[in-house]
């Protein structure tokens, strides 16, 4: 009987390869393509497919189930109801290049960075179940980067609405450029937002060390201008522009943004980003428990 490919299965890598977002969870691999919302699911058996359809993003266009065994005519029956592609070991090798290879849904490259109405949104970014960041640095580490005498150390989880973006950057020569594409998050506390690369960090359901979960203090509505405002700023560029006055050579710069038009955010997922708060005689000090750099956390999230 065939297995289920482990977390670092050839299969694994070859969606990651592809340009799917894989995720790894116990018995099951779900991985994401973004460019052409397909979706993959690697399950065992004895998963039906209507407790795997909620693990697909809900605006997935192509969602794929690999079993590893024959499931049944029951689950296929099930499947091909929602319209979901059942693949066992024994049809998986001739699907496996479709798999792998660009949608023909998908918009080719050059068509999309040159006409500004193929710019579509990103779809959802996570599943519903896994929305917490694993941190990256424990207490130890925290203690170090702090520098704060005898502190009391607590993690909290900072709500923050995080989405995917693409932005259509403007270049030197004022046409548009290449289409980008990354996360924005908003603290859902202090309103500050940041930019992140798409493969920074890690979704867990749960996290084992004592931590606080804070409440979000603003809604997705208040969020998304705030979200717009930075991926502007964080994609303006400067361009140099020279004139000859007189006898004297003038540099200007000039700061130039994408256009809001030129922007689009996909839906929000609420996300929670652990950080370490070191209070002692001296204040306090905030670490995002993920990049170890200080930030201003959440103000009012003392506990």
């Amino acid at each position: 009987m065939a297995r289920v490919p482990p977390p670092s299965s050839t299969l694994a890598r070859l969606l990651e390869a592809a340009g799917y977002r894989v995720e790894l969870r116990p018995e099951v691999t779900v991985a994401v393509r973004v460019r052409d919302r397909r979706a993959v699911a690697i399950v065992p058996t004895a998963r039906s497919p209507a407790e795997i359809e909620a693990w697909f993003p809900t605006d997935s266009i192509q969602r794929t189930i690999i079993y590893d065994d024959e499931p049944g005519e029951v689950a296929r029956g099930l499947a091909a109801d929602r319209g979901i592609e059942v693949l066992d070991p024994t049809t998986l090798g001739p699907a496996l290049g479709e798999l792998l290879l660009p949608s023909p849904l998908a918009p080719a490259p050059g068509p999309e960075a040159a006409d500004p109405g193929l710019l579509e949104p990103p779809f959802a970014i996570a599943p519903t179940e896994a929305r917490t960041v694993r941190p990256r640095l424990g207490r130890t580490e925290a203690e170090v980067l702090a520098g704060v005498e005898a502190p009391r150390f607590t993690l909290r989880l900072v709500p923050f609405f995080v989405a995917a973006y693409r932005v259509r950057p403007a270049s030197p020569h004022g046409q548009s450029g290449p289409v980008q594409h990354q996360l924005v998050a908003v603290n859902a506390v202090t309103r500050r937002a940041e930019v992140w690369g798409e493969a920074d960090r890690e979704l867990v359901t749960e996290l084992d060390e004592p931590h606080q979960r804070l409440a979000p203090q603003l809604t997705e509505a208040q969020a998304m201008p705030i979200a717009i405002e930075t991926i502007r700023r964080h994609h303006t560029v400067h361009v140099d522009h020279t004139e000859q006055h007189g006898g004297a050579l003038v540099i200007e710069t000039r700061r130039i943004p994408p256009s809001p038009e030129d922007v689009r955010v996909g839906p929000f997922a609420l996300l929670f980003v652990p950080h370490w708060y070191a209070e002692g005689s001296e204040g306090r000090v905030v670490l995002d428990a993920v990049t170890g750099r200080r930030t201003a956390g959440a103000e009012n999230g003392s506990g």
